[in-house]
């Protein structure tokens, strides 16, 4: 199982992904990269959480915060 999540986030490096947090903040990002821990390094990351977006800039986040993570879909 862990192999198939590591394949699946390898696969999106570089992609758009949408982040839930635990404190009900989304967050949207170019993944950069992520460890065993799902820290996450995001680059041009922006709260979305309102209608008005805060750019955060190059940003990390540890694993434990995170809840939810929405990947891109291959449109092959």
């Amino acid at each position: 199982m862990a192999d198939e999540i590591s394949t699946m986030m390898s696969s999106c490096q570089g992609k758009t992904v949408l982040l839930r947090l635990r404190n009900s903040t989304t967050i949207q990002g170019s993944l950069i990269d992520f460890d065993i821990h799902m820290n996450l390094t995001l680059n041009n990351a922006e709260d979305i959480t309102d209608e008005k977006h805060l750019s955060l800039g190059k940003i990390l986040l540890r694993g434990d915060n995170i809840l939810a993570i929405s990947l891109p879909t291959d449109k092959s």
